[in-house]
């Protein structure tokens, strides 16, 4: 079966058409748009159910938290378990774990006898599961998809995790308002929102149906020696690895320079200016942040249907240069649409850098450690966000323009690293010799 799907790619077309030819991958791709999308149905309910019981910002914030910690700290843990088994099993295994969690919710909502304090029980839980989830989820793509197609795989799944991240919150919303009618914070409210999670919980039914028929390349073998190992031994592994690599090094510190400075003034920044400084409000920060998320979308498509994995290290020390001269130019804005533009234009860079660097992590990456790997980038990506944001809350507070052009020279500076970093001409030597894309027909 393996082996036919991968026969059947092996013909014309970019990157993306060819990866949609493979069946495990279309498996992989329709089970987890559905999961997506339920993950927008549970943000829009549980954040809704938290507002409707107890009118209380903070709850909302104690039980994102609770949710948010164990699944930053324990996707290192995940990276270690998933290079132990394999990445199908675990993400197996933490569906269904969260079905009979979401499940369980659902039930209780409906019948009117859920708690606020089981709600901060059932997010430590959905968190701590979800951090195994994550990196099995990244390191899965290489054992069902030749290894010149993972660049189209990626953008497909990245560009639908854009499109879900826009309607998603929309149906999800728009499902509460249409059982609950009229009525605002009643039974109906509630029922309504004990629906949303039903459908959250069937999109779980449809992930774990479809990990279920995929059947992924075996695993390379494991010596008895590794099996023994400890996580945390295992973990220790992971981490050395990635550090004694200049690349890998490379690429952890500046996605986590990144992350710092670039979270904070998106989440906390951004509405703080446009409250502010530009007329349309709210709506001029939902402008903004949608012009960053359409310019993510067309960067990842355009990576999916490029075929040569050529100049990244010029690109990604030219990107940082823009992101920074992009960060300086929003501390002046004074027009929501100049600040769309200068969005959309960022958007576009981190939407084709990130597939091309997650495409080369999979590639060079040796299969039993992709997990660990995975789960360092997850961890770089998320687990330094809330100082990112904390920080930006007291800076914006002080100088709003100052936020934002001290981001911006603080990525000059992370630029001005780059260029002494002679992993960033290696990266261009090692990317150059990776398999292109063959679009010769069969």
């Amino acid at each position: 079966m393996i082996e036919e799907s991968v026969a059947a790619a092996e013909t014309g077309g970019s990157p993306m058409q060819r990866v949609l030819r493979l069946r495990d991958f279309r498996l992989l791709w329709l089970g987890q748009a559905t999961s997506l999308l339920g993950d927008q149905f549970h943000f829009i309910a549980l954040s809704w159910l938290v507002l409707q019981l107890t009118g209380d910002p903070l709850t909302l914030g104690i039980m994102l938290a609770l949710a948010g910690i164990p699944r930053a700290i324990f996707t290192l843990v995940g990276g270690a378990v998933t290079d132990r088994f394999s990445p199908r099993a675990v993400m197996l295994i933490s569906d269904i774990v969260r079905l009979v969690l979401t499940t369980l919710l659902a039930v209780l909502v409906l019948t009117g006898t859920l708690q606020v304090w089981m709600l901060y029980g059932f997010s430590f839980v959905f968190g701590f599961v979800s951090g195994f989830f994550m990196p099995a989820a990244m390191a899965i793509l290489p054992a069902i998809v030749p290894e010149k197609d993972l660049q189209g795989g990626n953008a497909l799944e990245q560009g639908t995790a854009q499109i879900v991240g826009i309607v998603g919150p929309v149906l999800a919303g728009g499902l509460i308002a249409w059982f609950s009618g009229a009525e605002q914070g009643g039974d109906a409210e509630q029922s309504a929102i004990g629906i949303a999670l039903v459908v959250d919980a069937l999109t779980f039914v449809v992930s774990v149906a479809t990990l279920w028929l995929i059947r992924p390349r075996p695993a390379p073998h494991t010596d008895a020696g590794a099996t023994r190992q400890s996580v945390w031994q295992s973990m220790k592994i992971g981490l050395r690895y990635a550090w004694e690599r200049p690349i890998l090094r490379m690429m952890l510190i500046l996605i986590s320079a990144l992350n710092v400075l670039i979270v904070g003034p998106l989440i906390v920044g951004i509405p703080v200016l446009a409250d502010a400084r530009l007329a349309e409000g709210a709506a001029a920060f939902g402008i903004i942040m949608a012009a960053f998320s359409g310019g993510n979308l067309i960067g990842i498509v355009v990576a999916g249907m490029v075929r040569t994995y050529r100049g990244t290290g010029a690109l990604t020390l030219l990107l940082v240069i823009v992101f920074g001269a992009g960060m300086i130019a929003m501390g002046f804005i004074t027009t929501t649409w100049a600040g769309a533009a200068i969005m959309l234009f960022m958007g576009l860079g981190n939407g084709y850098l990130s597939i091309r660097l997650i495409t080369y992590l999979q590639m060079r990456t040796p299969p039993d450690l992709l997990g660990r790997i995975m789960s360092l980038i997850l961890f770089a990506n998320v687990g330094l966000a809330p100082l990112s944001q904390a920080a930006a809350g007291a800076l914006s507070k002080a100088s709003l323009t100052g936020l934002f052009v001290g981001v911006g020279l603080a990525m000059f500076g992370v630029a001005a690293w780059l260029v002494t970093q002679p992993a960033l001409r290696t990266i261009d030597r090692e990317m150059g010799e990776m398999p292109a894309a063959d679009t010769s027909a069969s």
